[in-house]
C-alpha cells in the first residue's frame, strides 16, 4: 500500500465523504452525479486568490460544469455576505453551492443555500426550538463541501455560524442558523489542499478541532458515540497536529488533522461548552480568529469544570498515553500546546478590555453553547471564567 493510498477512502458518516490527497479532480463529477449543472462556488478573498481555485473553476468548465466565484466572505462572516450571495446565486442563474475553504466560506455557502428558497429572514431560522421547520426545504439547494483547513469540521455540518449586526453600532452577536438538510450533500476532503497552510492558522483551526473533541467529550449528555468519536479524534491531535505544525507538507499528518476536524464535529452534535461560550463575544467584538480564541480559553473553562469533569480528563489521559494520568495531566497538555503554538495566554493579549468583562459575560451566558457545559453557567460565571482568564490564573 502506498503512502497515498493509505489516506484514500469514501465514507458516509455523516454524510458521503470522499477522503484523500487528489481527490479535488473528482469536484465536477460530483456536480454531475447531484444533478447540479451551473454551481456557485463560493469561498473567501484569500483562498480566491490562489492557483487552486483558478484550476478547479477552469477543470469544471472543461467538464461541462461551467462554474461562478463569489468570494466577499468577511473572516467572521455577516448578513450582508449572505444577502450578496443570494444576489449572485439569483443572477447567475445557478443550481448549487461549492462551499470552498475554513469555517467562514462553508458558513456562507451553507447560508446561501438554505436562503436561496426563503420568504423569512435568516433570523427566523436561528438554531432555538423548532425554527427550523419554518424553512421550506424544497427551497434549499444542494451542497458540496470542501474544507481547507483542518479545524471547524463545518463540512459534516447542519449549521452556519452568521453575526448579525447592531444597527446602532453596537457589538455583533454570533447566532447558529440551522436546518438538516444545510448538511452537505458531499464533502471533498483532500489533505494536498491544505499543505500550504500557515503554521499559525494549521495550530489556530487545530486548536479549535481540539475544542470541539474535548467539550462534546465532556458534555454532560449520553451519547457514547459521540463520546468514542470525540477521544479517537484528540488522540490523532494529539499525535499530528505538532507534526503538521512543524512541517507543513507533511501529507500523512493532514490528513489526520483533516478527519480529526471532521471527527470533532461530527461528535459535537451532543453538546458544547464554556470555552465556545467565552470565545464566541470575544470574536465578535474583537474579530479575533475562533480557533485561536478557543484555545485561549480552554485551560480556564477545564479549571472551572474540573469538578464534573475529573473521571472523564483520566481516561482520557490514559487513552492518549499522558504521563501520571488525571485531570492535571489533560491540563498541561493544553497548556504546552498553547505555549508550542505561541497562542496568547490571556484574552487581554487580544486586546480585551477590561471594562467590557460584564458585557461579555452576559453574551457569553445568553450563548447557545452555554447549556451544555458541564458545570451550569450563568452570567456571574461567565464573568468570572473572564477574569480569570485576564489574569492568565492556571
Amino acid at each position: 500500500m502506498t503512502a497515498t493510498t493509505a489516506f484514500s477512502g469514501n465514507w458516509n458518516y455523516p454524510t458521503h465523504v470522499r477522503f484523500g490527497p487528489g481527490r479535488i479532480r473528482e469536484l465536477a463529477g460530483v456536480c454531475k452525479g447531484l444533478g447540479i449543472k451551473r454551481p456557485l462556488l463560493v469561498t473567501d478573498p484569500g483562498l480566491a486568490a490562489l492557483p487552486m481555485i483558478d484550476e478547479a473553476l477552469a477543470a469544471n468548465a472543461e467538464a461541462g460544469v461551467p462554474t461562478t466565484l463569489f468570494c466577499d466572505v468577511r473572516p467572521n462572516p455577516v448578513a450582508r455576505n449572505v444577502d450578496s450571495g443570494l444576489l449572485a446565486y439569483t443572477l447567475g442563474g445557478h443550481d448549487g453551492i461549492v462551499a470552498w475553504g475554513g469555517g467562514s466560506a462553508m458558513d456562507i455557502g451553507k447560508a446561501i443555500a438554505l436562503m436561496v428558497g426563503q420568504r423569512r429572514p435568516i433570523w427566523d431560522f436561528e438554531d432555538i426550538g423548532d425554527n427550523w421547520t419554518r424553512a421550506d426545504p424544497s427551497g434549499i439547494a444542494p451542497i458540496i463541501a470542501v474544507p481547507t483547513t483542518s479545524g471547524t469540521g463545518s463540512e459534516v455540518g447542519r449549521a452556519a455560524v452568521v453575526a448579525q449586526e447592531d444597527p446602532t453600532g453596537g457589538p455583533h452577536s454570533k447566532k447558529i442558523i440551522f436546518h438538516p438538510k444545510m448538511m452537505p450533500s458531499a464533502v471533498i476532503c483532500d489533505p494536498e489542499l491544505v499543505t500550504g497552510l500557515p503554521a499559525n492558522i494549521t495550530a489556530w483551526t487545530g486548536m479549535d478541532a481540539l475544542a470541539h473533541c474535548l467539550e462534546a467529550y465532556v458534555a454532560p449528555s449520553y451519547h457514547p458515540m459521540a463520546d468514542g468519536v470525540a477521544l479517537e479524534g484528540l488522540r490523532l491531535i494529539g499525535e499530528y497536529l505538532p507534526r503538521a505544525f512543524a512541517d507543513g507538507g507533511d501529507v500523512e499528518a493532514r490528513a489526520h488533522m483533516m478527519a480529526a476536524a471532521a471527527m470533532g464535529a461530527t461528535a459535537f452534535q451532543k453538546g458544547l461548552g464554556a470555552i465556545h461560550s467565552l470565545s464566541h463575544p470575544v470574536g465578535s467584538i474583537y474579530d479575533t480568529h475562533h480557533g485561536m480564541t478557543n484555545a485561549v480559553f480552554t485551560p480556564y473553562v477545564l479549571i472551572h469544570n474540573r469538578k464534573a469533569i475529573a473521571d472523564k480528563m483520566t481516561r482520557l489521559a490514559r487513552f492518549m498515553g499522558l504521563k501520571r494520568p488525571g485531570f492535571k495531566a489533560v491540563l498541561d497538555w493544553t497548556l504546552e500546546l498553547r505555549e508550542t503554538f505561541r497562542i496568547p495566554h490571556s484574552p487581554a493579549e487580544l486586546g480585551v478590555e477590561p471594562d467590557r468583562l460584564k458585557e461579555l459575560a452576559d453574551m457569553a451566558a445568553a450563548d447557545p453553547t452555554a447549556p451544555t457545559n458541564p458545570v451550569p453557567v450563568d452570567a456571574k460565571a461567565m464573568l468570572k471564567m473572564y477574569k480569570r482568564a485576564m489574569a492568565g490564573q492556571v
